[in-house]
């Protein structure tokens, strides 16, 4: 494929662009705030799977000590 001079990359490139659908206002927020609630989600997820391993691995090394 040839390379496009600079000119012609640029009108492509501003082409593209122009196809481009940008998300409102509104959207990016509801977004951002799933983003927020499924970060705590995983966090407290984690936050209960390493309390219960850590509990476990203690109860098991009291037994056996």
């Amino acid at each position: 494929m040839a390379r496009p001079n600079p000119a012609q990359f640029m009108q492509q490139v501003r082409a593209e662009t122009a196809k481009v659908v940008w998300p409102t206002r509104r959207e990016t927020a509801l977004t951002t705030l799933m983003v927020f609630i499924m970060a705590a989600l995983a966090a407290t997820f984690f936050f209960l799977v390493d309390l219960l391993l850590g509990m476990g691995i203690d109860a098991v090394l009291r037994i056996g000590g």
